[in-house]
């Protein structure tokens, strides 16, 4: 899915006139004073100065490009993270700015830091980027700042301002009924989730799938355990799941909390897929080697951010045009060993298969 909003010319933004119309001076004056030109007496300085923060004027450095007014750059506001998804998605982002001829300028933010989005994406504005790609996959609100250059949310978007948006990816809503839909198919009543921290945007979109997917096969949706992504998380919901014989099937939000799950039900003598199935999340290859292999559903990183680069580039580059059709990358479950009928059912089928 990828949508577009114009918001027009974002008359709120100020201009090089408007400071020098404060200060009193030439627009060639605010000029050299920005740009740390000699020859300008203390007090226009100290003129300038005061107008430009009273205004919140910001200079952007792609002004100075005269031929193109462009820098030919792409900022990227990421969590700085290790993490699997996250990194695999800037590593799909860098590919394809490097492949649409554009120069990549990164900021990363800290989860839990208050002006996380808000003061990277200033960063980025200042440095005078064509555009900019928010990868931020953590709630911080309201985000108060507009930025007058298209925008990219690869993902859920904040509220944010911008002179143009553009969404692009597939949901992770669509990607969990995917791996819950796989469970209900091979004969499982109902199945259990192992959330991520509902402060991310993807955790919260993988429950509402998770929800949706039983609620139109009628069935029980039962209590959500939330974890923080890593496999001690998965283990310590193991632990607990372990102790219900009723659990037959399990939806970890992500591929380290499953293997963490995965381990603590086999040390609590529950075998998978045997007892119990479990489905991950991200498709990490490494979990392609485990005992036993995982089930995953693939995120397409390398498409997502190959598509919503080739939208942003012609929202820079034809700022009057619509965008063009935009593609959505397929839903990917990638079935291994993790996951079987429930025991019951395999009792029946043989029974069958022998008579």
């Amino acid at each position: 899915m990828a949508r577009v909003v114009g918001l027009g010319a974002s008359p709120g933004l100020p201009r090089s006139e408007d400071v020098a119309r404060v200060a009193g001076v030439s627009r060639k004056t605010v000029s050299r004073v920005l740009n740390g030109e000699p020859h300008v007496s203390a007090d226009v300085r100290r003129r300038v100065l005061e107008a430009t923060e009273r205004l919140g004027y910001r200079l952007n450095n792609a002004a100075r490009v005269l031929a193109s007014g462009r820098t030919r750059s792409i900022g990227v506001v990421t969590l700085g993270t290790a993490g699997y998804g996250v990194a695999s998605l800037l590593v799909g982002i860098e590919r394809a700015v490097r492949d649409a001829g554009y120069a990549l300028r990164v900021v990363s933010t800290l989860e839990g830091d208050e002006r996380g989005i808000a003061g990277a994406v200033g960063s980025l504005l200042e440095q005078g980027v064509d555009g900019i790609v928010i990868s931020e996959p953590v709630d911080e609100g309201e985000v108060a700042l507009r930025a007058d250059v298209p925008v990219l949310f690869l993902g859920a978007p904040p509220v944010f301002t911008a002179s143009r948006t553009v969404t692009a990816g597939v949901g992770s809503d669509l990607l969990a009924r995917a791996a819950t839909e796989h469970l209900l198919d091979l004969g499982h009543t109902t199945v259990h989730h192992l959330a991520g921290p509902q402060q991310w945007y993807a955790a919260k979109d993988r429950l509402a799938g998770w929800r949706a997917a039983l609620e139109e096969r009628g069935r029980t949706a039962p209590p959500v355990i939330e974890g923080d992504w890593s496999a001690a998380s998965g283990y310590a919901a193991g632990r607990e799941l372990a102790a219900d014989p009723t659990v037959t099937a399990v939806f970890a939000a992500g591929d380290d909390m499953a293997i963490g799950l995965i381990h603590a039900l086999l040390g609590a003598g529950r075998r998978v897929p045997d007892d119990v199935s479990v489905v991950g999340f991200d498709d990490n290859p490494v979990f392609a080697y485990v005992s036993p292999p995982l089930t995953t559903v693939r995120q397409p990183f390398d498409a997502a951010a190959k598509e919503g680069l080739r939208l942003l580039v012609h929202a820079i580059e034809k700022p009057d045009e619509d965008l063009p059709p935009a593609s959505t990358p397929p839903v990917e479950l990638v079935v291994r060993s993790s996951t079987a009928a429930p025991a019951p059912l395999r009792q029946e089928s043989t029974a069958r298969h022998i008579t």
